[in-house]
């Protein structure tokens, strides 16, 4: 039997998450990863990655096959088309271009599996609306990963990935979208470095994840309190957090997810103490980078609102968390401010 063929994917987003998703992919030499880089490209075109991984150990100096400052252009530089395109970036709503524009120009129609390893509600509908004839598959990832400087991955807790499809209301069945699933499944674990899992349930692990990240995230950046200090400080977790999971619990349950019971305990419960981890929201508002108020705390407010279940905390948070993402918009110059009035 000759080898198993090489797929040829692409990675947006060549961050904490994205780069081990590379490393994995690499590693078990079922694909070769060409990254679109942005604020880590001189380094890692230059040095490569320095990786200090729970999973993989110390990796020094690693690139994954090729490394390039933007989404290539298949029709323009005749470039062999790409199997997969992983998506590990911030995801923006309310900021233009939108992800599915920026990875448009390496994606073939028909052919092309945009994989989305993001943690958020409904980002499969604009890619539907644009690329209507491709697979679309979900990648919920519990991953504690973080690019302490540009091209330095601390990746600190194992590396868990739940992989299905969305279903495209294109197609007819979901037999071809379950296949790439597997597929990807088989090449993101050949390494055996990472614990991959079909989800025949996409919307249950999207809640099931939300649980935390329409919370926690928020409050952790509004607070600019650590998840385990969070805890640690006295009520916010039984005044707020608790009450503003079983909302989205009680949402999750009206559209028909049946979570496990004890969910909230568990979300509540997530990161080790020890570890003093902060969700990806804390983490950007500390660099300065826009976070993903809408589809980690919007979608799953608008869900709510639709299907009746009242949710005064998690519109509170959402308003304010709002409120810190327009300050952070105003500090990249993308809202008008009227000048201040000289006296």
């Amino acid at each position: 039997m000759g080898a198993a063929p090489v797929s040829n994917v692409l990675l947006f987003g060549g961050g904490a998450v994205g780069a081990i998703a590379a490393l994995n992919i690499e590693a078990g030499k079922l694909g070769q990863v060409t990254a679109v880089l942005r604020s880590n490209y001189e380094t890692v075109k230059h040095r490569g990655y320095n990786i200090e991984s729970i999973d993989h150990g110390r990796v020094n100096a690693w690139r994954p096959s090729s490394v390039v400052k933007k989404v290539p252009s298949i029709e323009a530089e005749t470039a062999e088309p790409f199997d997969y395109i992983i998506t590990s970036t911030k995801n923006l709503m309310d900021v233009e271009p939108m992800l599915p524009d920026l990875i448009a120009p390496a994606v073939t129609p028909g052919h092309t599996v945009i994989v989305m390893i993001q943690n958020r509600l409904n980002i499969e509908r604009a890619m539907f609306e644009k690329f209507p004839q491709n697979i679309v598959l979900s990648g919920v990832s519990m991953i504690d990963s973080h690019e302490v400087e540009p091209g330095d991955i601390y990746h600190e807790d194992h590396d868990i990935l739940y992989l299905g499809a969305f279903h495209n209301p294109n197609f007819q069945t979901d037999e071809q979208e379950i296949a790439a699933a597997r597929h990807f499944i088989k090449m993101y674990g050949a390494a055996g470095k990472t614990k991959v899992h079909f989800s025949e349930d996409v919307p249950w692990s999207r809640w099931r994840k939300l649980i935390f990240n329409a919370v926690l995230n928020p409050i952790c950046a509004i607070t600019q309190l650590d998840s385990a200090r969070a805890r640690l400080s006295g009520t916010l977790i039984e005044g707020i957090a608790r009450p503003a999971m079983q909302e989205v619990y009680d949402t999750a349950k009206r559209l028909g997810h049946d979570l496990p019971e004890n969910i909230i305990d568990t979300m509540i419960n997530l990161d080790p103490m020890d570890l003093y981890l902060k969700p990806s929201m804390q983490v950007d508002l500390e660099k300065g980078n826009l976070m993903e108020v809408e589809y980690l705390v919007g979608e799953p407010l608008r869900e709510a609102e639709k299907v009746g279940i009242p949710t005064p905390y998690l519109r509170a948070m959402y308003e304010m968390i709002k409120a810190v993402q327009w300050r952070l918009k105003e500090a990249k110059g993308l809202v008008d401010v009227p000048p201040k009035r000289v006296q």
